[in-house]
């Protein structure tokens, strides 16, 4: 095109005593245009900006790493029991060491408040991986302490009890038209009165120990948390009238866990029985 308007100019400039007309070199084509040019390249950020997050795709993909997370995180969990239940010197030492039980639970704490409120940590890889480890090795410790208190047979017991629930609620969530997040008022309500009798109890326990109200307090606990953990599930799949963002997997993973692990700890209340 750029020789064309020179020929052009030159022609206008040596005179058009020939006669002969001036023509204008037509315009490329599209194939012309188009030539040498390949097709847009999307990365991640780029797909998840282009497509809306009700996309079923996308939806399925943060569900699966959702429950790759928990997976690995349980098993985490269940060999740490393991360890503290049925190897004698682990349990005996960490029962003669509460210090690093009160050290796991302030690492639990601080983790999960940095993972619960500040949404930067858990959105920014890896610290937000880094984190929910951190948080999971914690709870994992404080869990295989608790159980190291409990009969064996007991804590395998609670184990099964827990799958067989979590498995329950999980399909229940899946595949019932009931929508368990337009109730969260009723939940907060229950968390309310559950905090309210956890002080109770922490007051009237030391003075006397009263089994039914012990077991009354974990029975109520269960049923909350596995309320928690249909709710929890259904803000996952998207299809309710509260959803999470796929962004938040590690906030999803964190919820999901936190519900299986305090159901087995009110689980091991009820039906466990301590060592002699």
């Amino acid at each position: 095109m750029t020789q064309g308007k020179l020929a052009l100019a030159n022609k206008t400039t040596n005179g058009s005593s020939s006669g002969e007309a001036l023509v204008a070199p037509a315009p490329p084509s599209y194939e012309e245009a188009t030539a040498g040019v390949s097709a847009p390249c999307y990365n991640d950020v780029e797909m998840l900006t282009e497509f809306n997050w009700d996309d079923r795709n996308i939806r399925r993909v943060f569900i699966r790493k959702v429950y790759s997370i928990l997976m690995i995180q349980l098993l985490v969990t269940l060999a740490i029991v393991a360890l503290f239940t049925f190897c004698d010197p682990v349990k005996d030492y960490i029962q003669t060491n509460p210090g690093w039980y009160w050290a796991s639970y302030a690492v639990f704490f601080v983790t999960y408040l940095t993972l619960s409120c500040c949404s930067a940590p858990r959105r920014q890889f890896p610290w937000n991986l880094i984190l929910l480890v951190i948080f999971t090795l914690s709870l994992s410790y404080m869990t295989g302490m608790l159980s190291s208190f409990y009969n064996t047979k007991s804590v395998v017991m609670c184990l099964g009890i827990t799958a067989a629930v979590c498995l329950l609620v999980t399909v229940f969530s899946f595949q019932t038209k009931f929508d368990v997040t337009s109730y969260q008022g009723v939940l907060f309500v229950f968390c309310m009165v559950m905090f309210i009798s956890g002080l109770v109890l922490a007051l009237v326990l030391p003075f006397q120990y009263v089994p039914w109200l012990d077991a009354t307090y974990a029975a109520l606990g269960a049923i909350l948390f596995t309320m928690f953990l249909a709710f929890d599930t259904q803000l996952l799949m998207g299809n309710k009238r509260y959803t999470m963002s796929p962004e938040e997997y590690v906030f999803a993973t964190l919820n999901l866990y936190l519900d299986i692990v305090y159901i087995f700890s009110f689980f091991l209340q009820i039906f466990g029985t301590k060592r002699e």
